[in-house]
């Protein structure tokens, strides 16, 4: 009940992106839907360290919550938010800063490179309100509401897509009119959240006049958000290597990459859902010290988490031609993508294991270990494959192998890390 909500929300949002892709692809061109695609990676850095921050707000009010502590949390609400404002503005800042280098170290084409640099830009400017709505929603996660960041993402997502389709068909406006219209739905969900929360008669009503930073209350947040928000920051760095490799290939590389990427977005969103609910639940029942709800906690969520993925999967990976030409008719693109899909795809129900085990191994107050370990198995080791293995071996399959292979590696020293802190921490309370 708390994961599907959660899970279909993501998904929803995955697909109003994916309807970016498809009016670009449709509408726009092959070459704005290369340029769109260049910047996958890029856009994965800062979605991915703005997510990973949200794990900390999650974790610490639940938490208080458990502890029975409720009149800890409307301080920490407040501080939770003001962080959020600033280090949104902060990353908008670096993103303007550092998206032209990015796009030239992942080896952006030249003849994409003005259209991928008017797309992030624009994109950009939605950063902090992309901040404030993932901070708001983390709020709502912590005491169990995950409808209504779905229900806000329905009605922002359809904007989105009206947007797309007025500002790219009828205005022309091409890569820059799918980014417009981004920004402004980033803006009407956050919008929607404080909404929600200033209307709020309890503890957990928001006021602006009472942002402010709590140093105590803003380093439990930190402790727990920084190593996730980080390991999803290199995590996507490392994939701008692997986006270099995949740009060697050509603008119909970059195309189909970026097609299939958009399936693996909507499993992985699955995975996602039961990382979040991993979180929540070990980090209450923690602070409840239930230690025996905590156990069932960790296996619900990855039985959960393994099987749902690996189902969507492989209708994904069975009906690929379908859902493939929904973007594009091009055959050569179409081929890169069934390649990607095929190697990638089809595996991806194996992150379930590092995932949830850092998860659990966070809800338990320890985020430091899991970003280690995910950063030397999937990043570090990434890496190496691609200077070693696929600079030997050089085809857009043996580029992808590199997933599946680090996903094995990761959720071993994941699952074993968890492991011994669980049964360190449940013999010593």
């Amino acid at each position: 009940l708390f994961s599907i909500p959660l899970a279909f929300s993501s998904i929803l949002q995955q697909l109003f992106n994916s309807a970016d892709v498809a009016v670009v692809g449709r509408f726009a061109g092959d070459r704005a839907l290369a340029a769109v695609g260049s910047c996958v990676a890029l856009v994965g850095i800062f979605v991915n360290l703005i997510v990973g921050f949200s794990v900390g707000p999650n974790a610490v009010l639940a938490n208080l919550i458990g502890q029975k502590r409720r009149d800890k949390i409307n301080r920490m609400l407040h501080t939770i938010m003001a962080f959020g404002l600033i280090a949104g503005v902060i990353l908008m800042g670096l993103g303007m800063l550092s998206a032209k280098p990015i796009l030239e170290v992942s080896g952006t084409p030249e003849s994409v490179m003005n259209e991928a640099l008017l797309y992030i830009r624009i994109y950009f400017i939605g950063i902090p309100f992309m901040m404030i709505y993932n901070f708001g929603s983390a709020v709502l996660r912590s005491f169990g509401d995950t409808r209504r960041p779905m229900y806000y993402l329905i009605l922002s997502g359809t904007v989105n897509v009206i947007l797309n389709l007025i500002l790219v068909i009828y205005f022309k406006l091409g890569v820059a009119g799918v980014a417009i219209a981004t920004v402004i739905s980033n803006i009407l969900s956050a919008g929607l959240v404080l909404i929600y929360l200033y209307r709020r008669e309890d503890e957990f009503q928001f006021r602006p006049q009472r942002l402010h930073i709590e140093k105590e209350d803003l380093k439990k947040v930190l402790v727990i958000g920084i190593p996730a928000g980080i390991q999803g920051a290199i995590f996507s760095i490392s994939n701008v290597f692997i986006q270099s490799g995949i740009n060697s290939f050509g603008e119909d590389a970059i195309a189909g990459s970026s097609l299939a990427l958009n399936f693996e977005y909507f499993t992985y969103f699955t995975i996602s859902a039961f990382v979040q609910a991993a979180v929540t639940f070990t980090s209450q029942n923690y602070g409840a010290r239930n230690f025996k709800r905590c156990k069932k906690i960790f296996v619900y969520s990855m039985i959960s988490s393994v099987v749902i993925c690996g189902l969507m999967s492989a209708i994904f990976v069975v009906g690929r031609d379908f859902f493939a030409e929904i973007y594009t008719t091009d055959k050569a693109v179409l081929e890169y993508a069934s390649i990607r899909m095929v190697h990638v795809l089809l595996f991806e129900c194996l992150a379930s294991s590092y995932e949830i085990g850092g998860a659990a191994l966070r809800g338990l107050g320890y985020s430091m270990t899991p970003a280690v370990l995910t950063v030397l198995g999937s990043c570090v080791f990434r890496l190496i494959w691609i200077y070693t293995v696929f600079n030997k071996f050089r085809s857009f399959e043996m580029l992808m192998n590199v997933y599946p292979v680090s996903w094995i590696i990761t959720g071993i020293a994941v699952l074993i890390a968890y492991a011994i802190v669980r049964k360190k921490l449940f013999k010593e309370t």
